[in-house]
């Protein structure tokens, strides 16, 4: 099952590029995102409409966005203005930095994100804009990307190689938290577990241990 009793779900999600760049959401990953069954909604940005939007509040009353490179005001009148460049949620006793991810140069740099990381002063790091995901621990901070959920075309992926459909689950209880990636290969939803307990002061870092 998706969701189990009491558990304090985060939802991770952005880079979408709908209607640009793709109609819609997988259904495949719609009919998995049940409303009211997560407790908090991040964005990463690049909704790039209203309809979008108003699904993720459909879901979750808690929903947080950043303001994506492609967030544009004729198709979020009145809200884009409103979304911040970065942003820290707290969920239980972590803090979660949230940013885009096209102010990273270069994109998807471990070295620039953990600077952000450190500027952010957060526990867990959370990009986008790369439309791949990535999961990875440095000096004891776990760092997020869920890539694209419509799998949609970005300029950072080779010729030949095919976008694939990502969001992340993160089930957060007490200094544990499991991170769960949806992908989507063909009609299949695969799902990765990586598990990350919160630094705590003093302890030594994992010294940026791949879990891709």
């Amino acid at each position: 099952a998706l969701f189990a009793p009491r558990m304090v779900l985060v939802l991770v999600i952005g880079d979408l590029h709908i209607p640009h760049r793709t109609a819609d959401i997988p259904k495949k990953f719609k009919a998995l995102l049940v409303p009211g069954k997560i407790q908090h909604l991040i964005c990463t940005g690049n909704i790039c409409d209203k309809p979008t939007l108003d699904y993720f509040k459909s879901l979750c009353s808690d929903v947080h966005v950043v303001r994506g490179d492609f967030d544009d005001p004729i198709y979020l009148p009145g809200i884009v203005d409103s979304l911040p460049e970065s942003k820290v949620v707290s969920v239980g006793s972590f803090k979660l930095g949230v940013c885009h991810g096209h102010q990273i140069v270069p994109w998807g740099d471990a070295e620039s994100l953990g600077a952000m990381q450190r500027q952010l002063d957060c526990d867990i790091f959370v990009s986008g804009h790369t439309h791949r995901f990535s999961a990875y621990e440095s000096e004891g901070k776990l760092f997020i990307n869920p890539g694209s959920a419509t799998g949609a075309f970005n300029a950072t992926l080779k010729l030949d190689e095919d976008p694939v459909p990502s969001f992340v689950l993160m089930d957060v209880q007490g200094v544990n938290v499991v991170t769960y990636v949806y992908e989507l290969h063909g009609e299949e939803v695969k799902v990765k577990k990586i598990e990350h307990t919160k630094s705590q002061p003093k302890a030594t870092g994992t010294g940026g241990v791949n879990l891709d």
